[in-house]
């Protein structure tokens, strides 16, 4: 029996990397793609040797010209068939506000961030069959489309143009895809919170807990599944987005 194969972006670190782990756990083959390598991080490279997971890595700039199509091609020549999952999980996350945005960072995050998730939802809905299942793609957003803060300007317009795009795919692809979207709250912390701080912003939240990886890849797998479900954003954010925030949960919680 041929493993359904599945597309994650950005799915060899991070929450990309769990997600990833989570699919290939439920039987996916995987193509996995990286920005500037697609080498998996340690425990996503041991569930996949457990699993014995049938998978690639894609190495892809997405701000190259024709970036969506190349990995596209590239991974059907690789599998011999387009995925019946995609997951566009890589982005990238700047710090600009008001008086520190520039026309090229607003360039690079909706190229990243949205104009690369559309076109790869493109590229696939032109690949797939009229007839049978309909393959399923999710964007993973950011719950800060919601209830948009002050900060993080090109990364927050970026994101937020990714969730319009959902329901405009959802009818447009609707023939041969289901297109849906994940917004996470706050979930992998890189050093940038002490200990306090990050217990400070866990109260905040309705659910008095941070979401994380595991949380996400759960929804993923639900989507994935889902087969009456389509054109809908799932918050996995704790509640964060039934509230409003000034400021980015870095600059919180400091008090």
């Amino acid at each position: 029996m041929t493993r359904p194969l599945a597309l994650v972006t950005g799915g060899v670190k991070r929450v990309g990397a769990a997600i990833a782990a989570r699919l290939a756990e439920s039987g996916y083959a995987l193509a996995l793609h990286g920005n500037s390598d697609a080498i998996p991080e340690d425990q996503l490279a041991e569930t996949l040797r457990e699993t014995g997971c049938d998978w690639r890595g894609f190495q892809q700039d997405f701000l190259d010209d024709g970036a969506a199509e190349s990995l596209m091609e590239e991974l059907v020549s690789h599998f011999g068939r387009a995925p019946a999952l995609v997951v566009n999980s890589a982005s990238i996350f700047g710090q600009d506000d008001i008086d520190g945005i520039s026309e090229q960072q607003l360039r690079d995050h909706f190229r990243i961030n949205s104009i690369v998730p559309m076109l790869l939802t493109t590229a696939l809905h032109h690949r797939r069959p009229t007839e049978g299942e309909r393959a399923c793609v999710i964007h993973i957003l950011d719950q800060r489309v919601r209830n948009p803060n002050r900060d993080q300007l090109s990364y927050t317009l970026s994101k937020q143009a990714l969730a319009g795009s959902v329901r405009s795919l959802a009818v447009a692809c609707a023939d041969k895809l289901r297109v849906n979207g994940i917004a996470p709250g706050l979930t992998l912390t890189a050093g940038e919170y002490s200990d306090q701080q990050l217990a400070n912003i866990t109260a905040m939240m309705p659910l008095d807990r941070l979401p994380d990886p595991a949380d996400i890849a759960d929804a993923v797998l639900y989507l994935a599944h889902a087969k009456a479900v389509t054109g809908q954003t799932i918050y996995v954010d704790s509640g964060a987005n039934l509230k409003g925030f000034d400021r980015d949960f870095v600059h919180l919680g400091t008090d």
